[in-house]
C-alpha cells in the first residue's frame, strides 16, 4: 500500500503542462505492427499503450459484441499468465492500467515505474503472441460481459441513452448496434466465428503499440525488437467499407424509457460529422459556449437565470465514421421539455445568425487550450493520445497540430458549420422517460 500510495504522489508531483512540442519516434516491425515512442525523463514514470484499431462496428450481423468480448479474453490471461494476475502485478508495483472498447477501437493501457518497462513490454507482447481463443474462455468471458452489462444498464441515464442515440441516427451504419453486443449473438457464436474475427482484426499490421515517459530510445527499440519481433506478420490491415447513412431531412422525435431514472430529460442532438474533418472540431467549440462551464450561456440560462433546469450539458460525442452533438438537459419544477427545447432553439438560432461574443469566444479558446493541455500533463494521457490520433487521423503528430486547429477557429466558422449542421430539420428531440411497470 505505501508502494501505491508513493507512487501516485510522485506522478502527482511530476505531471506538468505540455507547452513545448511533444517528441516522436515512429518506425514499423517487420510484421506490420506500428511502434511510437516519445521520451520524457522528467519523472520515472512510463506509460504504455496497445490500441488495436477495432471496435464494436465491425462485428457481421449475427456476432455483434465481439470487440468487446476481445477485450476480456485478451485482457484477462494468456498462455503465460493466469486470469487476473496481471492487475495484481501491477498493483504490487504501485501503477494502474485497464482496458476499454469503442465503436472504432479496443485499447489496453498500463502506467508503471520506469523500471517496470520490460514488465509491460512482455505483457503486450503476451497478448499479441500468447492469447487464449478456447471455448472453455469464451464461456467464461461470455458470462462475465453478461454480468457486466446487467450492472452497466442498471445505472441511471448511461450507458442507455447512447444507445438509444445510435438506434435512432443510425439505419444502415452498424453504430446503431450496441457497444457490448446482445446475448444472444454472443451464445449462438461458434468457436470458428471467434477464431474468424481474431484473424481478421487482431494482426500487427491493424494495431499501435506507444511507449512514452522515462525511456531512453535506443535502449527501448532494443526491448520492443527482442519482445515483439517474433509476432508473426499477418496481412495487411483489414478493409473497412461501411454503409452511408441518408440525410436526415426532417425532425426526428421519439420516446425512450429508462428504468433506473426519477426525472426525465431532453436530449436535443444531431449526427455530426466524423472526428477526422475540421467541423467536428467547430462543433466542439459550439458545446463548450453552450453549457462547458456554470458560465456559459445555456447553463447560466437555464439554471441560474430561469431555474428551469437542474443540469444542462452539451458535448460532441467524436467517432471516426460519424459523431453525435447533443444537449442533454433535466428539467425543473413544472418546467415541460417543450420549454425547454424553445430556449435551446433561440440560443443555437443567435449563433447560426450571428457571431458569438469576442469575450465568449476568447473564454472558449481559454478552456481548450487549458483542457488539452491538462489531458497531456501525464504520460499516461500523452500515451493514449498519440494512440488514438494515429488510429483516427493517420498522424500521431496531430498531438502537436490539435492545438493550432482549434485556435485557428474562427467566430465566422462557427456560425457557418452552426448554419450547416445545426438545421432543426434535421435535429433529434429525445424524451428521456422513467420507465413504469405499465
Amino acid at each position: 500500500m505505501k508502494k501505491i500510495i508513493a507512487f501516485s504522489l510522485l506522478i502527482l508531483i511530476f505531471n506538468i503542462s505540455y507547452a513545448q512540442e511533444i517528441k516522436l519516434v515512429e518506425y514499423d516491425l517487420e510484421n506490420g505492427l506500428h511502434v511510437i515512442l516519445h521520451q520524457d525523463n522528467s519523472a520515472p514514470v512510463i506509460s504504455t499503450t496497445l490500441q488495436y484499431h477495432v471496435g464494436s462496428k465491425d462485428g457481421d450481423d449475427g456476432l455483434k459484441g465481439f470487440a468487446h468480448l476481445f477485450e476480456h479474453m485478451l485482457g484477462k490471461e494468456t498462455k503465460n499468465m493466469e486470469s487476473g494476475q496481471w492487475g495484481k502485478i501491477y498493483s504490487a508495483r504501485g501503477g494502474s492500467g485497464n482496458a476499454s472498447t469503442s465503436v472504432d477501437l479496443t485499447n489496453y493501457y498500463v502506467t508503471l515505474p520506469s523500471n517496470s518497462l520490460e514488465l509491460a513490454l512482455w505483457r503486450y507482447s503476451e497478448i499479441m503472441l500468447h492469447p487464449i481463443i478456447e471455448q472453455e474462455t469464451i464461456d467464461i468471458q461470455r458470462e462475465a460481459v453478461k454480468e457486466e452489462k446487467r450492472l452497466r444498464y442498471n445505472q441511471p441515464y448511461v450507458p442507455r441513452f447512447y444507445d438509444y442515440l445510435k438506434r435512432n441516427f443510425f439505419k444502415k451504419h452498424p453504430y446503431q448496434h450496441p457497444i457490448i453486443g446482445y446475448f444472444e449473438d454472443l451464445d449462438n457464436s461458434s468457436l470458428d466465428d471467434f477464431l474468424n474475427f481474431k484473424e481478421k482484426f487482431y494482426s500487427p499490421s491493424n494495431a499501435v503499440f506507444v511507449v512514452a515517459g522515462d525511456i531512453e530510445i535506443e535502449e527501448t527499440k532494443n526491448l520492443i525488437s527482442f519482445y515483439f519481433d517474433d509476432i508473426p506478420y499477418k496481412g495487411e490491415k483489414p478493409i473497412k467499407n461501411y454503409p452511408k447513412e441518408d440525410p436526415i431531412t426532417e425532425e426526428i422525435r421519439v420516446k425512450e424509457y429508462d428504468p433506473n431514472i426519477q426525472i426525465p430529460a431532453l436530449f436535443y442532438a444531431f449526427r455530426t460529422p466524423s472526428i477526422k474533418l475540421r467541423d467536428s472540431a467547430v462543433i466542439n467549440y459550439i458545446a463548450e459556449y453552450l453549457s462547458g462551464s456554470e458560465s456559459s450561456v445555456l447553463y447560466k440560462k437555464l439554471v441560474d437565470d430561469k431555474q428551469m433546469a437542474l443540469g444542462v450539458q452539451s458535448f460532441n460525442i467524436e467517432q471516426e465514421d460519424y459523431s453525435l452533438f447533443t444537449i442533454f438537459i433535466l428539467p425543473q419544477g413544472d418546467t415541460t421539455l417543450d420549454d425547454l427545447i424553445n430556449e435551446v432553439e433561440i440560443e443555437i438560432e443567435k449563433i447560426q445568425k450571428g457571431l458569438i461574443s469576442e469575450s465568449n469566444y476568447q473564454k472558449v479558446q481559454n478552456s481548450f487550450e487549458n483542457s488539452y493541455l491538462s489531458s497531456l500533463s501525464s504520460v499516461t494521457g500523452r500515451s493514449q493520445t498519440l494512440a488514438r490520433n494515429y488510429h483516427y487521423y493517420g498522424d500521431a503528430s496531430m498531438i502537436n497540430k490539435i492545438p493550432n486547429i482549434f485556435k485557428s477557429i474562427t467566430r465566422e466558422e462557427i456560425k457557418e458549420v452552426a448554419i450547416k449542421h445545426l438545421d432543426v430539420n434535421k435535429r433529434l428531440i429525445m424524451e428521456y422517460l422513467p420507465e413504469s411497470k405499465e
